[in-house]
């Protein structure tokens, strides 16, 4: 299968295009306007570009990963964001209609927004209580993925991935950036670990196993469906850094930085992947101390 990947040359695109090769699929990278080849360079808010080279690559299927995704980001700038992650979905699913591509829209579980801690874990009929921008452009993509599915029968399936962590992540999200700030301790740097939130719990994956389900709902996810992506298992911030303390081995000093902090924190978020595991025979492979020695073997290279 031929399959088109949007935001290709971010955190998570390098890893599905060696799981989708894997799988015995071409792979298609797609790019941001300024990226450098072999991606393709294109704008998601130039509706006549994304068409044309969608058109160009002639794709069976296309995975949408492309998108603004730092929430903090979203509160400064939330028209930006609304723009590219909604407005620039739909320019994705037009392109996909006029060739017939299958489409895997990528949400986020932050769609979900503040739940009752009874709740967890979530499933797929959870309301959706979106408490950022970032959160209500999701909302607004997967509207218009479903809405292009009923309306024009186009071939769409939604993933609502929960937390995601790996080699290679941006150092602006938690996990990347406490194992920067540790290796440069172990390096020589002072011992002094800045941290925001240090209680809010959340449902860590490893970004290779996210990869893996993104390759089986394009081949078995339902039309018109939702999928949790998700280990079940809410996991304390503070632990995440315990666990990355001791795998680094140096004396820190933990410090509050208030401009780590995020007014609208989820204070848990964990959810339930029963569909997906029933309907595509996903498992994880990849434990939370794996992918932590992983990312902070990477941060210390």
């Amino acid at each position: 299968m031929r399959v088109v990947v949007t935001g290709a040359t971010g955190f998570v695109g390098g890893h599905l295009l060696a799981a989708l090769r894997a799988a015995g699929h071409e792979p298609v990278a797609l790019g941001g306007p300024h990226d450098p080849p072999p991606a393709i360079a294109v704008d998601l808010l130039d509706s006549a570009a994304v068409r044309d080279v969608v058109a160009g690559a002639a794709p069976d299927a296309i995975v949408h990963l492309a998108g603004q995704a730092f929430v903090p980001l979203s509160v400064v700038d939330p028209l930006g964001t609304l723009a590219v992650n909604a407005t620039g979905t739909a320019h994705v699913l037009e392109a996909a209609r006029a060739v017939r591509a299958r489409v895997l829209v990528v949400s986020s579980a932050e769609v979900y927004g503040i739940q009752r801690p009874e709740r967890m874990p979530l499933d797929e009929t959870a309301v959706l209580r979106p408490g950022n921008a970032y959160a209500a452009s999701k909302v607004a993509a997967e509207t218009y993925a479903l809405a292009w599915h009923r309306s024009y029968g186009l071939d769409v399936v939604v993933a609502r991935p929960f937390n995601h962590i790996g080699p290679g992540q941006d150092e602006r999200f938690v996990v990347a950036s406490f194992a920067r700030q540790l290796a440069d301790i172990a390096g020589g740097a002072p011992p002094l670990l800045r941290v925001g939130n240090l209680e809010a719990q959340r449902d860590f994956l490893d970004v290779r196993d996210v990869a893996a389900a993104y390759v089986l709902l394009l081949a078995n996810g339902r039309a018109g469906e939702v999928y949790n992506i998700c280990s079940g298992r809410p996991v304390a911030i503070r632990e995440v850094l315990r666990q990355l303390i001791t795998i680094a081995r140096v004396p820190v000093e933990i410090r509050d930085d208030p401009e780590r902090m995020r007014s609208s924190d989820l204070p848990i978020l964990s959810g339930d992947a029963t569909k997906l595991r029933a309907e595509t025979g996903w498992e994880p492979q990849y434990s939370l101390a794996a992918s932590l020695r992983d990312i902070y073997e990477a941060a210390s290279s």
